[in-house]
């Protein structure tokens, strides 16, 4: 593996290292680890960086959905033109053309539950293209991102012995 997969690999554990601690890790110079960086982010293969929150441990009260949608694609264009159609809509938080039985999974920033319904309702199901829907509620999160939810205290089952 060479020096960009292994800042690669680093970082998509934890955004937040070091560039010194990069080249420790790696045993290479901290002036190698941030022109490698700067090369990726200019490559746009770093593309962001991202705070995961458990919002379970806030008083938050919005949810978060994904929604399977089943389209049918135009002659000649794709998928890509209604997948732009929906993309584009600030609710989107996440895209994704599938296999299987829908062809878009698309997850939702976190909002009221009106206004995840006002979105399908008004805003995704009134496209030409679009077939079906099927909303989904995220309920518990357990792991995002590679990342374990602390979600022990939640875990009420009774105990049971043979």
């Amino acid at each position: 593996m060479n020096q960009r997969e292994n800042i690669l690999k680093l970082i998509e554990q934890n955004s937040r290292l070091k560039a010194s601690e990069i080249a420790t890790m790696l045993d290479i110079e901290e002036s190698v680890v941030e022109q490698i960086i700067t090369e990726l982010e200019e490559e746009k293969v770093i593309i962001g960086y991202h705070t995961l929150i458990n919002w379970d441990k806030t008083e938050d009260e919005y949810v978060s959905a994904m929604i399977e949608v089943k389209v049918n694609p135009q002659r000649g264009q794709g998928f890509d033109r209604i997948a732009s159609l929906i993309y584009n809509f600030p609710e989107v938080e996440a895209m994704y053309l599938m296999s299987g039985g829908y062809d878009f999974s698309i997850e939702l920033k976190k909002a009221p539950m009106r206004e995840i319904a006002r979105f399908v309702t008004s805003k995704l199901s009134v496209i030409d293209e679009v077939q079906s829907t099927a909303t989904h509620v995220i309920l518990k999160k357990y792991k995002d991102h590679g990342t374990l939810f602390d979600n022990d205290d939640d875990d009420r089952r009774m105990a049971v012995s043979l």
